[in-house]
């Protein structure tokens, strides 16, 4: 960052080169020049500028339509930051118009201590009723529920729950790491977390909970709530130590931080440049490490083998803005007889981007249609992405096109092949 200028200062290297259109799921559903980064970057230069207001509709309109995947970033040869750039513009945009009623909503009910255990309790609740699976559909409500349906535990990885972890009389983790459970995850996909310190365990790590963690603010951050974002990641800070040997109050010295929520891990990585005044925020983003990264960096063990065949679709804050492509394949290589599908373009964005499918229904699903028809095409039976709002959308999208397909994370057929090969106790 560069005077008060904040993340606008990331846009200047821009030279309106073009290479980043093709890589812009919105550019290549409208074909629309300020549907793409590089249209874009001229309206938030404008806005910086002031050469246009916040309240703007044509400024409004296109970045609010803009999924902040990212995927301009790494094809971009002269290293623009387009994602923070993204992030300020959207600051000023919301200091001005506010954040709209249903996404101020969605953020309170998913992220708000004491609102959200609640929220989220009686959402398992109607998951376990079967409900949601039978109205899933196309329609608002329909997907909603289609979302809802894909965060239960799939078969895959029904082989290892219940048990109570890996055999200790065999194994005898040696490395320690911190689990990061934030909101959504720890909501709605603990059988995630329970896999991937199963799974973890089964390479030699062992994990501890991070003591006091909240959300990790990116959902925050991306509705321009900036301000809010940083409160998170402080308490964040606090509660999993900056770095060193955890003298700060933190808990966890230097110990790896293991996410196994994509856009979490994007988020944590990012705090040294949410708060750029505090060194512990970027000591603990040097920290973080996706379960798959772990994983790959110790084999990871192979398992007994499951006989599916699997997509792997990359989280696009995976893949284009932590910019961990070869782990997550690793571990599905770990898995014999698993054949792993080639799906074209499988890094396009699925049109998910946290509240965006939300907020912005019709481009969601404008982006999603392109990778529902690759997808039905490849015919897998596992479709396997590191993200919640990846396996909810690819979830929904699937149900809803009839393709027989379930959604899960790669650490949950680590851990069903684990379990097959009798590695827990």
């Amino acid at each position: 960052m560069s005077g008060d200028r904040g993340g606008f200062a990331a846009l200047d290297s821009c030279v309106h080169c073009g290479f980043c259109l093709q890589a812009c799921p919105t550019f290549l559903a409208t074909g629309d020049e300020t549907d793409s980064p590089r249209g874009r970057i001229a309206l938030m230069r404008a806005l910086e500028q002031g050469e246009l207001s916040a309240d703007d509709a044509g400024l409004t309109l296109h970045l609010d339509r803009c999924l902040g995947c990212r995927a301009c970033e790494p094809v971009c040869p002269s290293g623009v930051g387009y994602g923070r750039g993204l992030e300020a513009a959207r600051a000023v945009i919301t200091d001005r118009r506010g954040v709209p009623l249903l996404a101020r909503l969605a953020l309170w009910a998913l992220t708000t201590p004491g609102v959200a255990e609640i929220v989220y309790g009686l959402a398992r609740a109607l998951r376990s009723t079967g409900v949601p699976a039978r109205l899933a559909g196309w329609g608002r409500v329909g997907f909603a529920m289609g979302m809802l349906a894909a965060t239960k535990q799939g078969g895959q990885s029904r082989a290892g729950s219940g048990r109570d972890g890996p055999d200790s009389a065999r194994l005898r983790p040696s490395q320690p790491a911190l689990l990061f459970r934030g909101c959504i995850m720890e909501g709605l996909f603990r059988h995630v977390h329970d896999a991937t310190i199963r799974t973890l365990a089964v390479n030699g790590y062992a994990v501890r909970e991070g003591a006091g963690g909240v959300c990790c603010g990116a959902l925050h951050a991306h509705a321009g709530l900036l301000e809010e974002a940083r409160a998170l990641a402080r308490a964040n800070v606090a509660a999993l130590g900056g770095g060193g040997d955890g003298g700060d109050g933190g808990d966890g010295g230097d110990y790896p931080i293991v996410v196994n929520s994509a856009g979490c891990g994007a988020m944590l990585r990012e705090y040294g440049h949410l708060l750029p005044d505090e060194p512990a925020a970027a000591a603990l983003g040097a920290r973080v490490r996706d379960v798959t990264e772990l994983l790959a960096a110790r084999g990871p063990a192979p398992g007994a083998p499951l006989d599916r065949r699997v997509a792997y679709d990359p989280p696009c804050h995976l893949l284009h803005a932590q910019r961990v492509a070869d782990a997550p394949l690793a571990v599905l290589a770990a898995i014999p007889v698993l054949q792993l599908l080639t799906v074209p373009d499988a890094e396009q964005c699925c049109g998910s981007a946290g509240l965006f499918t939300l907020v912005q229904p019709a481009m969601s699903r404008a982006v999603l249609a392109p990778k529902l028809e690759r997808l039905r095409a490849a015919a897998p039976q596992v479709v396997a992405t590191g993200n919640p709002g990846c396996v909810m959308q690819l979830g929904a999208g699937l149900r809803a096109a009839g393709v027989r397909a379930t959604v899960c994370h790669p650490v949950e057929l680590l851990d069903a092949s684990y379990a097959a090969a009798g590695h827990y106790a």
